[in-house]
């Protein structure tokens, strides 16, 4: 789902597009750069248009003087806010409805521009305050925001290594965007949806040259990739306006476009007259300079196929590809281990994982080996909903079901809860893939846009029911939902953190919540339980598999035939994940690691603590400050445990 051209140090593998800017990782809204601190107590001077006169020494006294975090925390909202100009897509996500009507500048001059704003702002922190003077909170804020530019500087040699026009590029994403995060309540908000329909053509054009100059420099992806573009290219073109001859069904824009357009309509803010004449006005655009737009991407794209290797290779394969595999691990991992290091702990996570799964297979009486019980999972019909409608919904349902049992136990388990909507929902068909990961897009911070947890449901075979209850858990609660959720909805952090994304962490905390869920009283069923262990071990063949194909110059072949032999995932389902992890180098390693330091950390506070361990002070602990690299994790509850301790 997630690729290389994204700031994978602040995206990183969540709801955001693999080819966005490398620099560019802030979501964006826009804010006063005047900040109020508090309303109740204090206010910054330069946010009045004038300062009242007063010549009284009570007076003075009367406003608290700001702390160094205080002050270091105002700094960081005025540039986040000023960092956050930037992209209007991103604002555009997080429900802000100023630059409404732009796509971004997706240019290699504006993402030097973001960079060498980045470099400024961190040289002004610096000279600008005592890290001395600062509290512990205030000293992570300092420390992140520096990090963000060193992750940023170190991804400056491999801006050409990012497979721009792959499977859920921006060909696919943003149709989506437009679909999912643009809202149309007025009709300055449908002529801002026009306005940027009609900027297609220019963001194309921007990223094919830099597609075009990676492909020059002998940086391309695998065939394979260049067919799954291809062929959501075809399904976004498909029908009306695009193929006035085609039978098909209307495309999913123009879908999007008239649904819109009605409701204005309905809800009395548009004229009948007025919304035939925008609709005639869209289908000219759609059918002209947008239809345009799609046909010389997709013409670039079969001519540079014919350049790509024959058979799939790792990036081991392109110019400076160990380099460059070595400097994806640091931001997935955020931590100091080699290709080698991370291979051997999967290998070693599998051999035990592999003993709870025969225990559970001898548990049900399976009379075989482990390998006969996962073709028996694979394979026999009673774990599979049917290829319908009605087994589509019955597997949304049972999601449903799952989560909403697992809510009721949340308050044993967390002191802070979130407050977003969360939804169970179908892919859209035209970036539908079969076998495609399930995923969750994070709401609005105001609760706005609920949180989505989607699944690709065009081959139910590839969505076994035994795996169900585990996804549910990973990407709703406790998982991504409620640790996006509870993040966005921080209030005593810069705003910046509010949004910070660390692949670690975040696909970390997910898989965690798999195994928390256990704990919670999940997996009564025993094939469900198998089917965690299903999804922990999936995760630790990744170690295996993701370095074999990018530093140990594994086939393809080779790594989908590891993954059968030693997991109960159906084929269909795996070679889909065997090319996700060929065209995102690294980040499947991250889910594993990050669980791992999570559960080390609260191994290590149940041993410090020991009755005095609180599980809900631990959880809140992890999930209060927001996304961090797994160091300042570590280093946070080690904090926690020694002020718990006195």
């Amino acid at each position: 789902m997630y690729g290389l051209f994204s700031t994978q140090f602040f995206t990183q593998g969540l709801a955001l597009p693999q080819w966005l800017s490398t620099t560019r990782w802030l979501f964006n809204a826009r804010w006063l750069r005047c900040l109020v601190l508090s309303s109740a107590v204090f206010a910054l001077a330069a946010c009045s248009d004038s300062e009242p006169q007063s010549n009284s020494e009570t007076d003075e006294a009367a406003v608290p003087a700001l702390s160094e975090t205080q002050r270091l925390n105002a700094w960081l909202d005025e540039q986040y806010a000023e960092q956050l100009q930037f992209s209007p897509m991103l604002k555009t996500r997080l429900g802000d409805k100023s630059d409404y009507d732009q796509l971004d500048d997706f240019s290699l001059a504006a993402e030097e521009r973001d960079l060498d704003w980045l470099r400024d702002s961190v040289a002004e922190m610096e000279t600008s305050f005592d890290v001395e003077q600062l509290n512990e909170d205030g000293k992570l804020s300092y420390e992140m925001w520096r990090f963000s530019l060193e992750r940023a500087e170190a991804g400056v040699p491999y801006r050409q290594h990012g497979y721009i026009f792959g499977r859920g590029g921006p060909h696919a994403y943003l149709p989506n965007f437009m679909i999912n995060f643009h809202r149309v309540d007025t009709v300055a908000d449908l002529e801002a949806y026009v306005s940027r329909l009609s900027q297609i053509d220019r963001a194309f054009a921007q990223l094919l040259e830099r597609a075009r100059a990676a492909s020059a420099a002998g940086i391309r992806q695998p065939r394979f990739a260049y067919d799954f573009a291809l062929a959501e290219i075809e399904r976004v073109t498909a029908g009306a306006p695009f193929n006035s001859s085609d039978s098909s069904p209307n495309s999913p824009l123009w879908t999007d476009l008239q649904e819109k357009t009605t409701a204005l309509v309905e809800e009395g803010l548009l004229s009948a007259e007025d919304a035939q004449t925008m609709t005639q006005d869209i289908q000219l655009l759609l059918a002209g300079e947008v239809l345009g737009a799609y046909e010389e991407l997709a013409n670039w794209l079969r001519e540079d196929r014919e350049l790509a290797s024959e058979q799939s290779q790792g990036v081991w394969a392109l110019p400076d590809g160990e380099a460059f595999y070595n400097y994806r691990l640091a931001q997935m991992t955020t931590l100091e281990l080699t290709a080698d290091e991370i291979h051997q702990i999967g290998l070693d996570e599998v051999a035990r994982i592999q003993t709870e799964m025969e225990a559970i297979k001898d548990a049900v009486g399976f009379d075989g080996t482990l390998q006969e019980f996962f073709v028996f999972m694979r394979e026999d019909e009673q774990f599979y909903f049917p290829n319908t409608d009605e087994g589509r919904q019955d597997y949304l349902d049972l999601n449903n079901k799952y989560l909403d049992e697992i809510s009721v136990k949340l308050p044993d388990y967390f002191g802070r809860l979130p407050k977003a909507a969360l939804e169970v929902r179908r892919v859209e068909a035209f970036r539908e893939q079969a076998g495609g990961a399930q995923h969750y897009n994070a709401g609005t911070p105001d609760g706005s846009r609920p949180g989505v947890f989607y699944s690709h449901m065009s081959d139910m075979s590839t969505l076994p029911i035994f795996q169900l209850e585990d996804v549910a858990y990973h990407e709703g609660n406790p998982g991504h939902h409620m640790q996006i959720s509870i993040q966005q909805e921080l209030e005593d952090v810069p705003r910046f953190r509010t949004q910070y994304r660390t692949t670690a962490y975040t696909e970390g905390w997910g898989l965690y919540s798999e195994w928390l869920a256990k704990e919670m009283g999940g997996f009564e069923d025993p094939y469900s339980d198998f089917g965690r262990l299903g999804g922990e071990i999936w995760r630790a063949i990744r170690l295996v598999v993701d370095t074999g194909l990018h530093a140990k110059q594994w086939s393809e072949e080779r790594a989908v035939q590891y993954f059968l032999d030693n997991s109960p995932q159906p084929e269909g389902a795996v070679r889909s994940e065997i090319q996700r992890y060929i065209t995102t180098p690294g980040q499947a390693t991250a889910y594993k690691i990050g669980m791992l330091k999570i559960q080390e950390v609260r191994r290590n506070a149940e041993a410090a603590l020991g009755e005095d361990f609180d599980i809900r002070e631990f959880h809140d602990v992890v999930l209060g400050a927001g996304a961090l690299p797994l160091p300042l994790l570590e280093a946070r509850v080690d904090r926690w445990i020694r002020e718990s301790q006195g």
